[in-house]
C-alpha cells in the first residue's frame, strides 16, 4: 500500500468502538491483520465490549489525554514505542500527551500478536495508520456537527480541531459525540512530508522505569500466594529420568515440595500439536517447589537423580564428522536450481570451492527463562516474557484440556529473546506445575539451566563453489549440511539468486537429540558470513574490487520478473553505494584495513564496512559503518540502536561464540567459560539510512548477518588470512601461534 493518500480499505464492522469506559472517553479497537479484509464480521459482540476485548486500541479521556495500547510483545526491539507512534501520527495528537501501555493477549481479534522475524512494524504499518486516521476523522466529524459546519472545512492538529472561523475544540471536548457517530467509509492518510511524529526521535516509553528499577520484566512479576519452582531437566541430550531421591532437597529451608511433571507434556507431544513451539524433553522432570528462588535452586542441587540413555549422547567431533560426510555425499534436497550448473562447472576455466563452519550457539538472554501460571477451575492465568503469547495460550489450552476462552495471557517486557522465547517450554512447565499443585507458581531458570537445557542455533557447514569462465562467474552451487535445521529451510531466493544464470542450492539435514531453533536472524546469521566471505575471495581471484563485483552481479537481477526472489537489486545497489560512500571505501588511512559485506534479510537491505587495526599483531575491530534500507524510519533513535545492537551481536558471536558437546552435555554452563564480546572490544558503529518513502521493513535482525563477513574480510586485508570457521578467535590464535613458531 502506498504511503501517500489512501482510502480506508478495511471493513467498518471490524473497526470496533465503544464509549463505555472510565471518564467518558472513547476507545477505538481494531483487528490489525483481519481489518484489511472486507466483509469480515467481528467475533465478539460490539454491544458488550470492555477494556480487555481489544488487542490494540486508543483511549481518549475528556481532558484530551490519550492512551495508546501497544499490541505486540516488547522484546527490546522498540515496538512498544514505535507502534503507538504510528497511530499517534495519523491521530494528530501531541506525542507528549500520549501514554503507552502494553495490551494483553486477545486470540480472537488479533492474528499476529507476536515478536519474531522483525515483522511487527512491517505488518502493522497500514492498519495502525488507518486506525489513527479513522479515529481523527470521527473526532473531526463530531466537532463539525457541534458547530453545524461541513467537516471538510475543519482541520485537526495536536489534539485540537479548528474550523474556518478559527474556533477550536479539543479532542476531549467531542469524545462522547464522536463515539455516537458512524465510522467513516473513507479516510485520507498523511503524506510522508506531513509527518510530525514518524521520523522524529522518541525516547523508549519504558526507559524511566527500566533505569529506576520499576517492575516491567517477567522476573519482576509477583502475585499473592505465589510460589517458586525450579525444574531439574536431563543433564545430557538423549537422556531421560530413571529415578530420583528428594529426601535431602526436602530438608532445605524454604522448600515446600518436590514433584514430577511430564505426563501432560508427553501426551501433548504425542498428539503432534504445536510441536515447533513446544520444544521440550520427552521425559519426566523433577520440580522443586519453594518459597523463593534461592530455596528452589538449592533444593534442586540436592536432588539425587538417576538418568538413563534414551538416544545417542553426541560429541562435537562426531557431529562435525557427520557434517563433513554429508558434504562429501550426493543425497541432497534441491531448494533451487537455475540453468545448467553441471555444464557451467564442466566448461569452467577454474572452480573456486570453500567450506565454512558454524557451531551451536545458546541465546544467552540477560533475563533467564521464567513464567507465571495460576491454574484454577475458573481460568488459567499466564503472565511473563514470551515472544509467541497466542501459541502459548493455544498450547496450554490443548495440554490442560481447557477452553481457549479460559486462558488469560498478560505480557511483560522481555530481557532479551533473540528467538529463544519463541518456544514456550517454560510456559507449559509453569502451567503443568500449577495444575498439579493447585497454586500460583513462577518457574525460574538459572543461567546454567538456560545454557545447558536450551534451544540452540544449529551447527551448520556450507560448501560454496563458483565456476569461472573468461574472468566471469558462470555458475554457483551452495551446499548446506546442518544439524536439526530443516525446520526453517535455507533461504534459496536471497542474494545471489538471480545474479548468476547457473545457480543451485542443495541441503541435507542430520537429526539430533540436541534441541535447536531460531537464533537471531535464523540461517542468515551465518550464511551471510559464508557467502560474503566467499564473494570477497572470488573478487580477489578475479582481480576485481569487492564492492564493484557485487554491484555488477546485482545488475543481473535489477529488472527480474522472478517473483520468488525477495530482495531488490536496485535497493541493494543503492545501499551498497551508500555504505561505500559513508565508509570511504578504498580510502582508509594507513594501518586501517577495510572489509565489506552486504546482505538482505527480514525484508531489509544492509551493507557494512568494517575497519580493523592490528594491536600487538592481533586484529581489532575499531569501527563499522552500516547503510540500511528499511523504508521509512519510524523512530530514528530506536532504529539506530537496533542496527548498532545487531552489528555488535554479529561481531561478538562471529569472533567468540562457541558451544560444544561431550557425551550429550553442553561444554559451557555460564559466562565464566562461554565467551561474549566485552565492552572494550566493541567498536564504534555508525549508521546511515537510505532515504525513501517506502513502507517500513524489519530492523531487529538485519544488522547482524553482514557483520561477520565484513569483519572476516577486513581481517584478511590485515593478516592475509582467510577465515572459514566460527568463532574467528580460535583460528586467529592458531595462526598467531604458527607465526610465533
Amino acid at each position: 500500500m502506498s504511503t501517500t493518500e489512501n482510502k480506508l480499505t478495511f471493513s467498518r464492522r471490524n473497526f470496533l468502538r465503544t464509549s463505555a469506559i472510565a471518564s467518558g472517553g472513547i476507545m477505538i479497537g481494531f483487528n490489525l491483520f483481519t481489518a484489511c479484509k472486507p466483509n469480515v464480521k467481528p467475533s465478539i459482540d460490539v454491544e458488550n465490549l470492555n477494556f480487555n476485548d481489544f488487542n490494540a486500541f486508543i483511549k481518549i479521556a475528556d481532558n484530551g489525554y490519550v492512551t495508546i495500547y501497544s499490541p505486540n510483545p516488547e522484546i527490546g526491539q522498540g515496538v512498544k514505542t514505535s507502534m503507538p507512534m504510528i497511530i499517534a501520527e495519523e491521530l494528530d495528537v501531541d506525542w507528549d500527551k500520549v501514554h503507552v501501555a502494553q495490551a494483553p493477549l486477545n486470540t480472537k481479534e488479533y492474528k499476529r500478536q507476536l515478536a519474531g522475524g522483525s515483522q511487527s512494524i512491517r505488518f502493522g504499518w497500514d492498519a495502525l495508520r488507518q486506525t489513527g486516521a479513522t479515529t481523527k476523522q470521527m473526532l473531526v466529524n463530531a466537532a463539525a456537527a457541534k458547530w453545524g459546519v461541513d467537516a471538510s472545512t475543519c482541520k485537526a492538529s495536536k489534539g485540537e480541531i479548528t474550523n474556518a472561523k478559527g474556533e477550536t475544540l479539543g479532542y476531549g471536548d467531542v469524545v462522547k459525540e464522536a463515539a455516537a457517530l458512524e465510522v467513516p467509509e473513507n479516510v485520507t492518510l498523511k503524506k510522508p512530508s506531513e509527518f510530525t511524529i514518524i521520523g522524529t526521535d522518541a525516547v523508549n516509553v519504558d526507559l524511566k522505569k527500566i533505569v529506576t528499577g520499576k517492575p516491567l520484566f517477567g522476573l519482576d512479576y509477583k502475585a499473592e500466594g505465589m510460589l517458586y519452582a525450579s525444574v531439574l531437566r536431563p543433564p545430557a541430550f538423549g537422556q531421560k529420568l530413571k529415578s530420583f531421591d528428594a529426601s535431602e532437597a526436602k530438608k532445605v529451608n524454604g522448600v515446600i515440595d518436590v514433584i514430577t511433571i511430564g505426563e501432560k507434556a508427553r501426551k501433548f507431544l504425542d498428539a503432534g500439536k504445536f510441536n515447533w513451539t513446544f520444544i521440550m524433553s520427552n521425559t519426566d522432570k523433577v520440580v522443586v517447589i519453594a518459597e523463593n528462588t534461592w530455596a528452589a535452586f538449592k533444593g534442586k542441587k540436592a536432588i539425587k537423580a538417576v538418568w538413563e540413555d534414551a538416544g545417542e549422547l553426541e560429541n562435537t567431533d562426531a557431529q562435525n564428522k557427520i557434517l563433513n560426510e554429508i558434504l562429501e555425499g550426493k543425497d541432497f534436497d534441491t531448494r533451487r536450481e537455475d540453468g545448467d550448473v553441471k555444464k557451467a562447472f564442466t566448461e569452467a576455466d577454474k572452480v573456486i570451492e570453500k567450506t565454512y563452519h558454524s557451531p551451536f550457539l545458546p541465546h544467552n538472554c540477560l533475563e533467564p527463562m521464567n513464567f507465571y501460571a495460576n491454574v484454577t477451575p475458573e481460568k488459567v492465568h499466564l503472565a511473563g516474557p514470551v515472544q509467541t503469547p497466542e501459541y502459548a495460550a493455544l498450547a496450554v489450552s490443548d495440554m490442560l484440556d481447557r477452553d481457549i476462552n479460559q486462558i488469560q495471557v498478560d505480557m511483560t517486557r522481555m530481557g532479551g529473546g533473540f528467538g529463544r522465547r519463541l518456544y514456550g517450554d517454560f510456559v507449559y512447565e509453569a502451567a503443568e506445575i500449577s495444575n498439579a499443585i493447585k497454586k500460583p507458581v513462577k518457574v525460574v531458570s538459572s543461567r546454567e539451566d538456560d545454557m545447558t537445557t536450551g534451544i540452540y542455533r544449529p551447527a551448520i557447514k556450507y560448501r560454496i563453489a563458483a565456476s569461472i569462465k573468461n574472468g566471469e562467474i558462470t555458475g554457483y552451487h551452495l551446499k548446506e549440511a546442518a544439524i536439526n535445521s530443516n525446520m526453517y529451510g535455507l533461504i534459496p531466493h536471497f542474494f545471489p539468486a538471480g545474479c548468476i544464470s547457473n545457480y543451485k542450492v542443495s541441503t541435507k539435514n542430520y537429526k539430533s537429540d540436541v534441541t535447536t531453533g531460531a537464533w537471531r536472524a535464523p540461517y542468515t546469521n551465518f550464511l551471510a558470513f559464508a557467502e560474503q566471505a566467499f564473494f570477497d575471495e572470488v573478487a580477489q581471484d578475479l582481480g576485481k574490487d569487492a564492492v564493484q563485483l557485487r554491484l555488477e552481479l546485482l545488475e543481473n537481477v535489477k529488472n527480474t520478473t522472478d517473483k520468488k526472489i525477495e530482495y531488490s537489486g536496485k535497493r541493494m545497489q543503492d545501499t551498497i553505494k551508500l555504505a561505500a560512500e559513508k565508509g570511504s571505501w578504498g580510502k582508509a588511512k594507513e594501518g586501517v584495513y577495510q572489509g565489506f559485506s552486504a546482505y538482505y534479510s527480514h525484508n531489509t537491505h544492509v551493507a557494512e564496512v568494517a575497519e580493523v587495526e592490528l594491536k600487538d599483531g592481533f586484529p581489532v575491530v575499531t569501527k563499522v559503518i552500516a547503510a540500511v534500507d528499511c523504508g521509512i524510519v519510524v523512530n530514528p533513535t530506536g532504529a539506530i540502536n537496533q542496527i548498532q545492537g545487531g552489528v555488535l551481536d554479529g561481531i561478538g558471536h562471529a569472533m567468540y561464540g562457541d558451544l560444544s558437546f561431550k557425551d550429550g552435555k553442553p561444554s559451557n554452563k555460564n559466562f565464566d567459560t562461554y565467551r561474549l564480546i566485552r565492552m572494550n572490544e566493541t567498536p564504534q558503529v555508525e549508521v546511515h539510512f537510505v532515504e525513501n518513502e517506502l513502507s517500513p521493513t524489519g530492523l531487529g535482525e538485519p544488522g547482524l548477518p553482514p557483520a561477520g563477513g565484513a569483519v572476516a574480510n577486513a581481517i584478511h586485508k590485515a593478516l592475509g588470512k582467510r577465515l572459514y570457521n566460527q568463532p574467528f578467535d580460535q583460528e586467529l590464535k592458531t595462526n598467531s601461534e604458527k607465526l610465533k613458531g
